[in-house]
């Protein structure tokens, strides 16, 4: 019976202290992630402009074909292609 308690209290133990590293990580790595932060800020994209094209891009009949029968066997016959747009 000693032997239990003993290794009850090991375990105790051991679960303890591998909580107590993971709150000292977790606290570091926010703290770390705050210091970057103040230092090294995100960087803003410039948006681009638009392009302003005369007439809209044409898509092909085959392509537009194939996003509809995509479209088609990937939602079931459910979805609905209403436009699509050249990015």
């Amino acid at each position: 019976m000693e032997n239990i308690g003993l290794g009850l209290m090991l375990m105790a133990v051991g679960m303890i202290t591998v909580f107590a590293i993971l709150l000292i990580v977790i606290n570091l790595s926010k703290l770390l992630i705050a210091i970057v932060n103040k230092v090294a800020p995100e960087e803003v994209v410039a948006k681009k402009p638009a392009v302003a094209s005369a007439a809209p891009a044409v898509i092909d009949p085959n392509t537009m074909a194939a996003i509809k029968g995509a479209v088609n066997i990937v939602t079931g016959g459910k979805g609905k292609v209403m436009k699509v747009e050249k990015i």
